[in-house]
């Protein structure tokens, strides 16, 4: 994933791997949105343009909620789904979570901000070169 700061145009990268369950990113305050989701199906790559904005405060920890992403099937036209929303059990266990990493942050003050819109649905496009295996590269000679 790609979050860029809209007031300074900073872009900061997200890599999770499926077995990844939470995620930390340091942030400034300011404007942010979500502008890019990249999805990698073994030698596949695919990617699609997103436009989900939120705005950390001066808070020390910020709840963004969880995000879920659906991915078609591959085919023509494929579409990537993502939604986010406060749960109150999964926001504990992420607070857990944050707390347990990083033990200075365990009596600071959550603000939870849901990114607007909090649904929403967009085409994956294949990325070049197709497909993204380190073999196919070997037989040429560039």
């Amino acid at each position: 994933m790609e979050v860029i700061n809209l007031e300074t145009n900073d872009r900061y990268t997200i890599e999770l791997e499926s077995e990844d369950r939470h995620f930390v990113l340091s942030l400034s305050p300011g404007e942010y949105e979500l502008n890019r989701v990249q999805i990698s199906e073994g030698p596949f790559l695919s990617i699609a343009v997103l436009s989900t904005s939120f705005t950390i405060g001066p808070e020390p920890i910020t709840y963004l909620g969880t995000w879920r992403f659906g991915v078609d099937s591959p085919k023509y036209g494929r579409m990537v789904a993502v939604s986010m929303v406060l749960n109150e059990d999964e926001r504990s266990q992420a607070l857990d979570y944050v707390r347990g990493q990083y033990p200075a942050l365990a009596a600071a003050s959550v603000h939870d901000v849901l990114p607007q819109p909090a649904t929403t649905e967009t085409r994956l496009y294949e990325v070049m070169p197709y497909p993204r295996y380190p073999r196919y590269f070997r037989r040429h000679l560039w």
